[in-house]
């Protein structure tokens, strides 16, 4: 899964990482260099007195270093500019893969997962390529080329190398081992804990009125400390491989220099000779320790990239049409015929053949019980998921069909939680007519009954809005939800129980309004209180997915038992006629 990730998206980078490779290989030949020419120094310099020529190696060394750190600033330069545009692709192509879900994919995942994954899993695979770019590479360079200087220092010492460099592989293999699997489980806890700070924040309101605050933070304490069991795990392994490597290598050091000075005193080879060969297993060890250090983290990068490739890889199943309509005949007619849903693996329907006609001018109100399926039925209008069976046409055209642009100009949907985003009541209310005039938006304002308030705002139209919308009132939310969507001017108006955060006089008021200003549209309206939709020019009862009863209010309550079963738990017989 790593490679393949990195590997569609690396692609485009081919020329900088070409640029960073030849840095890297000249750097690390310059790095090579040095240790053969102090041997030169020593032997034949300091050994014989040739100041002369101690100067014009030292010239030469002196260069060369300036090439070493002349490349390795470059590479430096190259690998962090690559590795974050690396990150960036990445962290972009997982928000275009998440904005094409459909409710369902993101319920799936979860919000809590799927934000984690975009930040937390792609650091850690981007934190990966940089580290890749600038140790990685030099590292196979500088071990293979380590051992070719040090051949060349002596051969018989050499042989040192046969049994440190696999014992260091064998290391650094079992530990890596054992590593992954604690990766997984400790982004698994990682997606627990956001999960969990993410419910106290929003929920903070309702943790204070049930006095839950201690059971609040059991509740976070026990997610932390999981995360930290799995987080010490791992880090005990990893602190376990440094010591390791460093007693292979000092180990290492002291059998190069008994058996160095054995040579020397033997004649079979030169101090100069000696030192330049412990330079070199010092570089290959060094190298080796490097690859060491990046092995401990490919693990959590590969469960990381495994992640990612689940979001990546999850297609929506509300598909885009390859060939959509981009212009409808008729205007804000809507109609389902036979609409059936049902979430994957579920063993009942929450819809069940559903028909209903909703016409321009007209006011078609949906009701039944919690659980029946209304706000169900209205996200299959603007595709929020798709009907799993049957039939939703707009004007005549199966919405499967429709351009998204020209959907998103045709219907307008009011959530029952609306949503605010952070910023000002104008940017909000402009969110789907960014051209949308001032006039335009205080006109919406005073139709959703919500002029008042923002006018004793400080700022009026410019005044802030936190996120979610959390520093004003559930229904004050409610009617800037309900301006947002007058602003577009729609065919179609979908409102989801919009109004049950009202008073039942601005209620009154803003149906009044909504009439006049919706009077040529198409309006469906879903609702739990009689009085809203009492009025209505034809009511759709639901009842366990199924359409049950239709028509107006006198018609349902004279012939229809759920309906006027749900009246009677709202009115009383004299105010229900």
């Amino acid at each position: 899964m790593l490679i393949r990730l990195l590997r569609s998206h690396l692609r485009p980078y081919k020329q900088p990482i070409t640029v960073l490779v030849l840095l890297q290989l000249v750097q690390t030949i310059a790095q090579l260099y040095l240790p053969t020419l102090n041997a030169d120094i020593i032997d034949s310099g300091v050994v014989k007195g040739d100041t002369g020529y101690i100067m014009r190696v030292g010239g030469v060394m002196i260069a060369v270093t300036v090439l070493q750190v002349v490349c390795a600033i470059g590479a430096v330069y190259y690998g962090a500019r690559t590795a974050m545009a690396v990150g960036r692709d990445i962290r972009a192509s997982v928000f275009d893969r998440v904005q094409s879900f459909s409710a369902r994919e993101v319920g799936q995942f979860g919000a809590p997962s799927l934000i984690t994954r975009t930040t937390n899993d792609v650091q850690q695979v981007q934190m990966l390529v940089l580290m890749t770019f600038t140790l990685m590479v030099s590292a196979p360079i500088m071990c293979v080329g380590g051992i070719i200087m040090a051949l060349g220092q002596d051969v018989p010492l050499s042989s040192l190398l046969l049994g440190v460099v696999p014992v260091l592989g064998v290391i650094v293999t079992l530990l890596v081992r054992r590593l992954r699997p604690l990766f997984r489980t400790m982004q698994e806890r990682l997606d627990t804990v956001n999960q969990v700070v993410r419910e106290q924040i929003t929920g903070i309101r309702v943790i204070r009125a049930f006095v839950k605050d201690d059971y609040e933070r059991e509740r976070f304490g026990r997610a932390n400390a999981e995360l930290t069991y799995y987080s010490l795990r791992t880090g005990q392994l990893m602190a376990l491989m440094f010591p390791l490597v460093f007693a292979v290598v000092n180990m290492s050091s002291v059998a190069v220099m008994w058996f160095g000075a054995q040579r020397i005193d033997s004649g079979g080879m030169q101090i100069g000779a000696l030192t330049a060969f412990l330079s070199y297993l010092m570089q290959i060890l060094m190298a080796v320790m490097m690859a060491t250090f990046m092995f401990m983290m490919v693990p959590r990068a590969e469960v990381c990239a495994e992640r990612i490739e689940e979001v990546l890889g999850t297609e929506s199943s509300v598909v885009p049409p390859a060939s959509p309509v981009r212009k409808l005949l008729r205007h804000g007619h809507l109609e389902l015929r036979g609409a059936d849903f049902a979430y994957p693996g579920a063993e009942a329907k929450v819809l069940h053949g559903v028909d209903l006609v909703a016409r321009p001018g007209q006011v078609t109100a949906v009701i039944g019980s919690t659980g029946s399926g209304k706000s169900t039925l209205l996200g299959l209008v603007p595709r929020l998921f798709d009907a799993t069976g049957g039939e939703v046409l707009v004007d005549g055209v199966n919405v499967r069909e429709l351009d998204p642009a020209l959907m998103a100009r045709t219907v307008a949907l009011v959530p029952q939680r609306p949503y605010l985003f952070t910023g000002t009541v104008a940017s909000n209310l402009r969110y789907g007519k960014p051209d949308a005039t001032d006039e335009e938006l205080w006109h919406a304002l005073e139709v959703a009954q919500a002029k008042g308030f923002v006018e004793q705002l400080e700022g009026g139209l410019d005044a802030p809005i936190a996120q979610g919308g959390t520093n004003v009132s559930g229904g004050q939310r409610q009617r800037l939800a309900i301006a947002r969507a007058l602003v577009r001017q729609p065919e179609i108006y979908l409102f989801d129980d919009s109004f049950s955060a009202l008073d039942y006089a601005t209620d009154a008021a803003l149906r009044r309004a909504l009439g006049r200003e919706t009077s040529e549209a198409t309006v469906v309206i879903v609702a739990q209180r009689v009085s809203t939709i009492r009025d209505a020019d034809r009511i759709v009862v639901l009842d366990e997915g199924r359409v049950v009863g239709t028509g107006t209010h006198h018609e349902l309550m004279a012939g229809n038992d759920t309906y006027r079963e749900i009246v009677l738990s709202q009115l009383t017989e004299q105010e229900a006629a």
